[in-house]
């Protein structure tokens, strides 16, 4: 009784402080000078006007009030307010424990947004904060309820799903969809629509090591992997016997330097047909580990390795050996590529030798030098001050070479620069391409490139072509050339012949696809 008494008297004071000295008391301010100048006339008006003020200052009422500040919570993801690791773990392993009694179940889904760190290196960090934060919210907008999705790292989300009577492979498919649709929806950074996309793994319990949150989450890790090793925007669901294509960091850079010398590292080629003709105008060369246990394996996977070996010249030497090669072997088959381009990495171009190098690779196969294009990307001309660099490219310019500038779009690349480095041709950013027969929006930024490159007098090319109607309205805005998966995939070059010759017969029997009337 006696500490309920203390307590609703120090409760009592509180209130009668806070009543007669808190911020509210400037509310009878006006009152009080009033009341002074009707009472005692202009001097105790002036009285009141300085002493009321004072008075307040000392008993501190003008000093801001200071709210603790909110601790932290150390549950949830700073950036996206996500629920931590163990709150996913928790949920798996209490569907585990309910599966024998109630028969419910549930699975782990693993997404990583495809290509995030080159977006994070374009648009600053801050922007890439804000876009997992969006990311974060349509996420769980296609969830149930009591399904739960937290950021394991970087740009990788993952969910565990709400106990559920029935669980099947194609159930976990279609959630995977939704994920990936959720993700693909437009974002806008800097008055600028973008395109992501999400790879995404997943394991149902019955097929993990364990029926622990933690073993599945693993497996549907590794099922991401995989998903990654096959390309953007995959789906694999988790297979205790499935091959793991994603090579292990360690020990990576002795292997694959053993793979160029052995030429397991060799490009495979992507057609670029015109798309006034439909008629191959060249080939983009592609590196490719062709790996004798774990397949094909994508550059994403091992160029890291390279770069950090200090192999990229040699690569660079290999691909280049290789695809010039290739132009020698399609003539001699009969069949005419009109060039080859060939990525060049910031390494190579800021070698001092690269002309005479590349120079002496056109002479030994007696090749004119309008048959090799340079590719660049452009983020290397849009941050470079390497005068190497520049000479460089203006010499292999000058020497006769093509020169694209890649991922037109992504590095904002001044008008300057594309004059300073000689381009000859714009390669569109995928990001720029999709959809654009459904959106609107996208159409008018494409349309205002191409109108750009016509006043330059640059010639232009769409990467990422994935459907019939995006070939087709690029045709009708006037870009002059299409490269893409709609067209061709990437393909070793024992396949290219036959493919030349499939797509001459099928341009032989369909009609030509025509621009819009100028």
């Amino acid at each position: 009784m006696l500490r309920f008494l203390a307590r609703a008297g120090h409760h009592l004071k509180t209130t009668a402080t806070t009543a007669f000295f808190g911020p509210q008391i400037l509310a009878f301010v006006p009152a009080l000078t009033l009341g002074g100048y009707w009472f005692g006339g202009e001097g105790l008006l002036l009285f009141m006007a300085i002493f009321v003020p004072a008075v307040m200052g000392l008993v501190g009422l003008f000093t801001p009030v200071r709210t603790p500040p909110a601790r932290a919570s150390k549950n949830v993801d700073a950036v996206t307010g996500l629920p931590l690791k163990p709150a996913l773990l928790a949920t798996l392993d209490g569907a585990f424990c309910a599966e024998p009694k109630h028969g419910v179940r549930t699975g782990a889904l693993v997404l990583e947004i495809d290509e995030f760190e080159a977006f994070r290196a374009t648009y600053g960090a801050e922007a890439a904060e804000h876009v997992l934060a969006q990311l974060a919210e349509r996420i769980c907008s296609t969830l149930r309820q009591g399904d739960v999705a937290c950021r394991l790292e970087h740009s990788v989300f993952a969910v565990a799903l709400a106990p559920v009577r029935r669980l099947d492979l194609e159930a976990m498919i279609q959630v995977a969809a939704r994920l990936q649709q959720a993700v693909g929806t437009p974002i806008v950074i800097g008055g600028m629509r973008l395109f992501l996309s999400a790879s995404v793994g997943f394991c149902l319990p019955r097929r993990a090591s364990e029926r622990t949150g933690q073993v599945c989450v693993e497996a549907a890790e590794a099922a991401l992997r995989d998903a990654q090793a096959s390309g953007t925007g995959a789906i694999r669901a988790y297979a205790a016997q499935s091959p793991r294509k994603r090579v292990k960091r360690a020990g990576l850079a002795e292997e694959v330097a053993d793979a160029l010398e052995v030429g397991h590292v060799r490009p495979w080629f992507q057609p670029q047909i015109s798309t006034d003709t439909g008629a191959i105008s060249g080939m983009e060369a592609l590196a490719r580990w062709e790996h004798p246990e774990r397949g094909v394996i994508l550059p994403g996977a091992f160029l890291p390795a390279i770069s950090a070996s200090g192999l990229s010249k040699r690569l660079g030497e290999v691909i280049l050996f290789q695809s010039l090669t290739a132009l020698r072997d399609w003539e001699a088959a009969g069949e005419h590529v009109p060039n080859v381009a060939v990525n060049f990495s910031h390494e190579e171009l800021a070698d001092p030798s690269l002309t005479d190098r590349v120079r002496w690779e056109l002479d030994r196969f007696d090749m004119a030098p309008d048959r090799l294009v340079v590719e660049i990307l452009e983020t290397v001309i849009s941050r470079s001050e390497n005068d190497t660099i520049t000479r460089n490219v203006t010499r292999l310019h000058d020497l006769g070479c093509g020169i694209d500038l890649d991922d037109f779009g992504t590095g904002h690349a001044s008008i300057a620069n594309i004059r300073r480095f000689s381009v000859g041709r714009i390669k569109i950013d995928r990001s720029f391409v999709t959809r654009i027969d459904t959106d609107r929006e996208q159409q008018s930024v494409l349309t205002a490139i191409l109108e750009m490159a016509e006043r330059l007098e640059i010639e232009t090319l769409a990467e990422g072509v994935e459907t019939v109607g995006e070939h087709a309205l690029l045709a009708q805005l006037g870009c002059g050339y299409v490269q893409g998966f709609s067209i061709a995939r990437p393909m070793p070059f024992a396949e290219t012949v036959d493919w030349m010759r499939l797509h001459r017969q099928r341009m032989a029997d369909r009609p030509r696809i025509a621009r819009e009337a100028g």
